[in-house]
């Protein structure tokens, strides 16, 4: 593992580049490439201070991902974390779940009940209509607000596009994948229908996935990591514990999902659209696999563990304006409303009481943004909010018989509502044809309020929680340029995230030590404020270096801990005394690292591009003591040579992560320690072939051969071992 990492870093640092222009290539030689996440409007990605990754629409389907989580893993900059096949938790500077905004069409996705731990909410976009993919690396939270801490994933879904004139323009794109390594089969359709001033834009996209196969080929010292041996089966009412016929077959991880879009664009002239996106996404029940695989005196602990239905649904009205004549130059507005529906289902082995929590989530949200260029000055000036509306139910059913009976909730009875409500200004100054200013400021407000009515299972001496909070966020960053070929970025940014419901009013009795959770309505907002230094070199379209490097101060950081209720540290709970925890700001923490990167065209049609990416993080509780902070990532990165002619192109990469040791596993347990092996969880490798050939121009077919070597390997953090040897066919057309 040291020897080829020491290759990789030699090939992707040290390579000299001798060759003519970049043509077709998919990893582009320049620095000019238009972005809208960092100012929410067009704007050129070399005047931009912060660090910012654009996936466009032509790597995405090279990726061939099996998921939205898929695409972010393949970049090799962005980790991914999974502990069921059927999510994907991204991981962005040691920043995960409510800690990383996720945006789609300009919508938030992030809502009250999202939590500190694992998510699997990405794999509700439907990465075959992504136009394109940016993500913002650092705090971000001027223009986009709470829990842009790490920084922010936005998602941009494919336009219509209307005709122009009399006739009626029909096109369309249809797509089906098979892999081996879990039998997936998915097919994709979308047709464009444009008349002259509307159009009409409708994709359905299905995928179903078997249990997922492991590697074969296992380092001797970690024979057993990952090895399925038994399951539990459920024969004529009874459970039974019974042998799997295949170890490396990775009983109940399957599921499956439909994803549907409909598009429509309103342009009745060229400076104004209007358009209403409608969004679906439904997966069936997605088994919860590393709860399935948990032992409790010696044997498997749970007969089922699986999320319900996972249901996104989006409308979102957008009007667009530009080239106007007046103080703004441009303007957009909108309006959306999401329905997002949770639920978990949980059976110990030889009960009959399946457990039952679901959550309900109602959100509307708004933005007002607008934009005005002054000679040298951009500026842009917005509002936006959100209203979260959760309710929260739960029971017990007996499998027997059918019978339910109370049970509580994950989340307040009486339900929760939290508003988020802001504006903010963001500003660019190119100072001269070398220099460029960026600065921002926000002001943002949050308020929660929730009701418990049941207090059946927790009787607390209140009956309601609440919380009002306000939150300033800044950046200031600048660009220089001293010459065509360099680049020089420097920035300073501050994030915040407001306590949500999953934070303050989340009331559960921890099973592991036997403690009380309860709310804690004095909680406020964490804060990151961070450093990013970078420099960009570029020779002749043939070869662009890339370094950056990143210090974040974490404080008020939100973490569990003892507490009191009414000068009490105890209460009587369940017939007998109870000690009291709580979310806190208790702890501060601190994070460094750095990226860097080649892009080289190595002769005529062959491209190199390496990443490698390192984080480091501790964080400092009240009695100053320094442990490792969760999730932070071992080292990784991404290497890939890349031929391309007219109709064909070929890749060779590895993906690749360093060796997560036992000392540096975060104390929290959110590093899943127990999934690993008694040292940490090891360093892995894999070597992977992709080829795609233009059989016509409307057909093409891509073939991909992902680890060739059958190599045995889990991701840290994940409970679910990656796939084997995976042969992937992917056939396009176009009409």
């Amino acid at each position: 593992m040291k020897n080829l990492f020491t290759l990789i870093g030699v090939m992707g640092l040290c390579t000299a580049a001798h060759a003519q222009t970049e043509t077709d290539s998919i990893h582009p030689i320049r620095m000019d490439q238009v972005v809208i996440s960092a100012n929410k409007f067009n704007e050129s990605k070399k005047d931009i201070a912060q660090p910012l990754q654009l996936i466009t629409r032509q790597e995405t389907e090279w990726a061939m991902p099996q998921t939205t989580a898929s695409l972010l893993e393949q970049t090799g900059n962005v980790f991914v974390q999974r502990s069921q096949m059927g999510g994907g938790s991204a991981v962005i500077r040691g920043f995960e779940a409510s800690r990383v905004l996720m945006v789609v069409d300009g919508v938030r996705m992030n809502n009250a009940i999202y939590r500190a731990g694992h998510l699997q909410n990405i794999i509700t976009i439907d990465n075959n209509l992504l136009e394109s993919t940016e993500i913002l690396y650092g705090p971000a939270s001027t223009l986009y607000g709470s829990d842009a801490l790490g920084g922010v994933i936005v998602f941009n879904t494919k336009n219509p596009v209307v005709s122009g004139s009399s006739k009626t323009k029909v096109s369309g794109n249809a797509m089906t994948r098979y892999s081996t390594a879990n039998h997936e089969k998915t097919a994709h359709v979308d047709l464009n229908l444009g008349l002259k001033k509307i159009a009409f834009l409708t994709s359905v996209t299905y995928s179903d996935f078997d249990d997922l196969r492991q590697g074969t080929f296992r380092n001797p010292f970690y024979g057993s990591l990952g090895l399925r041996d038994s399951f539990v089966t459920t024969i004529d009412g009874v459970d039974n514990i019974v042998a799997n016929d295949d170890n490396n077959i990775q009983k109940f991880s399957g599921y499956n999902q439909v994803d549907v879009m409909e598009k429509i664009l309103f342009r009745p002239s060229w400076r104004i659209s209007h358009t209403l996106n409608l969004q679906y996404s439904n997966s069936s029940n997605i088994p919860r696999y590393d709860r399935l695989t948990d032992m409790r005196n010696g044997r498997l602990r749970y007969a089922e563990w699986y999320y319900g239905p996972q249901l996104r649904m989006m409308g979102a009205y957008q009007f667009h304006a530009h080239d106007l004549v007046g103080f703004f130059d441009e303007i957009k507005a909108g309006a959306s409303y999401q329905r997002i529906q949770e639920s978990r289902y949980q059976r110990s082995f030889k009960s009959k009481d399946l457990q039952a929590r679901i959550e309900d989530v109602d959100v509307i949200g708004y933005n007002v943004d607008f934009r005005k260029e002054m000679k040298k000055h951009e500026l842009t000036l917005g509002t936006d909010g959100q209203y979260n509306k959760v309710k929260s139910t739960a029971h017990i059913e007996n499998v027997n018989t059918a019978e339910t009976t109370p049970l509580d909730t994950r989340y307040p009875d009486g339900g929760s509502n939290m508003l988020y409500a802001a504006v903010y200004g963001q500003h660019l100054y190119k100072i001269n044809s070398k220099l460029v200013l960026n600065d921002g400021v926000r002001l943002n407000y949050t308020s929660l309020k929730s009701k418990f009515e049941d207090q059946t299972f927790f009787p607390f001496p209140f009956s309601s929680a609440e919380q009002n909070n306000l939150a300033w966020s800044g950046n200031l960053g600048l660009v220089y340029m001293p010459a065509e070929r360099w680049r020089f970025a420097a920035n300073s940014s501050t994030g915040f995230r407001a306590p949500n419901v999953d934070d303050m009013v989340k009331v559960f009795e921890s099973t592991a030590g036997g403690n009380l959770i309860v709310p804690n309505p004095d909680l406020k907002p964490e804060y990151t404020y961070n450093v990013d230094l970078g420099i960009n070199y570029i020779v002749d379209n043939t070869l662009k270096l890339e370094a950056s490097g990143f210090y974040t101060w974490f404080r008020n950081a939100i973490v569990t801990d003892k507490f009191t209720l009414n000068g009490a540290d105890s209460v009587e709970y369940d017939g007998k005394m109870t000690a009291i925890f709580a979310s806190q700001n208790k702890a501060r923490a601190c994070l460094y690292g750095f990226n860097a990167a080649i892009t080289a065209q190595l002769m005529p049609r062959v491209t190199l591009y390496s990443t490698i990416n390192f984080t480091y993080g501790r964080y400092f509780n009240a009695a100053d003591k320094e442990t490792p902070l969760d999730h932070i990532p071992p080292v990784f990165g991404k290497t890939s040579i890349i031929y391309r002619e007219k109709k064909f192109t070929g890749e060779v990469f590895a993906l690749y992560n360093g060796m997560k040791r036992l000392k540096d596993y975060s104390a929290s347990g959110e590093d899943n320690l127990a999934y690993a092996t008694a040292m940490g969880m090891p360093g892995w490798y894999t070597l992977n072939l992709r080829a795609g050939y233009q059989v016509h121009h409307r057909i093409s077919a891509e073939v991909a051969l992902e680890n060739i070597l059958d190599y045995n390997y889990r991701v840290f953090a994940s409970g679910l071992s990656a796939p084997g040897r995976n042969l992937v066919v992917t056939l396009r057309g176009n009409f």
